[in-house]
């Protein structure tokens, strides 16, 4: 595998700060959303590298140790052995996000698929019901990591595209296949749960309503103290702990409220019967969650370091975080080596196993997730 990193810059793409041409089998493009809509970007990106490109608007983007909240970045990776496949629709072509997603596994499927990386629009798309379109009829030794596109802390619009400038409502999903590819990844939050046990009563989707027959908001709103005249930002600090039919749970991040309806949305179906805990955090426990991540991810590497890990936070932690997100990032390079190459962004969702299980992925929220790669 050989992988080389690209930078946007005076107008540019360049490689090393040289404006060379990279040939490459997949190209993987972060970008913040205003300068996405600039055509310009992606065509320049097409006329100075050689392969399939995958793109996607961020809440802000990484390559190796920095961080970049505006501008645009991208990892061109050539493959020694491993083949791969590609594949885009859009929400509005189908009835929802599950049959999408059926629809995305049914065009990957072979017996040689391994893993898929998939990126989907923030905004249009339910990202629940595309994971579970997705697992439908996986396969058990498919491994599916991803996340979908952001669009910094605005929640308007979100950008995704394969060989063509992105748009919204799109879903891109590249198939990987044969087994020269070594796969690791590793999901995790740092959060705690606090307060008792409530059972979603109802809901809709992604709209919350009443737990335990009582109205979610107010709820909520008892917990919040003094951090309830912030809402919706303050929900941020305090998202919800959802339990699934597995017996595992994932973190689900409130992204505003109804006053009239007294019901909360989130990043992510709240289904009814399921219980639910609210959660809060500190700094240090979020480094820590970053520290289990990539530890988990490292798990099928023994001795050697990976050459490729990329990476997918949730946009609510680099807000909470602030300044302190670079931690974040420094704790990955001191156990990835320094000859991983890093790359990915910070999302509206991330999409993983819940643990190095290689069980069934889910769609999360608050947690930041690795998928760490080398050829055989």
């Amino acid at each position: 595998m050989e992988i080389k990193t690209l930078v946007w810059s005076n107008d540019n793409w360049f490689c090393n700060k040289e404006n060379i041409i990279v040939d490459a089998d997949l190209i993987l493009l972060y970008g913040n959303r205003d300068l996405l809509e600039n055509e310009s970007v992606y065509n320049k990106l097409r006329a100075t590298t050689k392969g399939v490109i995958v793109s996607n608007s961020t809440s802000g983007h990484l390559i190796n140790d920095e961080i970049f909240d505006s501008g645009a970045v991208a990892t061109a990776i050539k493959f020694n052995k491993t083949k791969i496949k590609t594949a885009i629709f859009n929400i509005d072509k189908f009835n929802n996000g599950a049959s999408l997603g059926k629809a995305i596994y049914k065009e990957l499927e072979n017996e040689h698929l391994s893993y898929i990386y998939i990126i989907s629009d923030g905004q249009i798309v339910n990202g629940s019901n595309l994971v579970d379109g997705l697992k439908t009829n996986l396969k058990n030794e498919v491994l599916i990591t991803g996340g979908l596109a952001g669009d910094g802390a605005r929640f308007e619009k979100t950008l995704v595209g394969l060989d063509t400038p992105p748009q919204t409502g799109n879903v891109v999903a590249v198939g990987f296949y044969g087994n020269s590819l070594k796969i690791g990844y590793g999901s995790n939050g740092g959060w705690s749960s606090f307060g008792p046990d409530r059972v979603v009563t109802k809901s809709n989707q992604n709209v919350l309503y009443e737990l335990d027959g009582r109205s979610a908001l107010s709820l909520y709103k008892e917990y919040l103290g003094d951090f309830v005249k912030d809402l919706p930002a303050s929900a941020l600090y305090f998202p919800l702990c959802l339990s699934l039919s597995s017996g595992e749970s994932v973190v689900r991040t409130i992204l505003s409220i109804n006053e009239e309806e007294q019901s909360m949305t989130f990043a992510g179906n709240i289904p009814e019967g399921r219980r639910a805990r609210l959660m809060k955090s500190h700094l240090h426990k979020l480094i820590g969650g970053a520290e289990v991540a990539v530890n988990d991810s490292l798990t099928k590497f023994e001795d050697e370091k990976p050459e490729l890990a990329i990476v997918v936070s949730c946009v609510g932690r680099k807000i909470i975080m602030k300044h302190n997100v670079e931690e974040e990032i420094e704790a990955l390079r001191h156990e990835l080596g320094d000859n991983c190459t890093i790359a990915g962004y910070y999302a509206y969702g991330e999409i993983a196993p819940n643990s190095n299980t290689r069980k069934k992925c889910e769609l999360h929220n608050q947690t930041i997730t690795l998928t760490t790669l080398s050829e055989i």
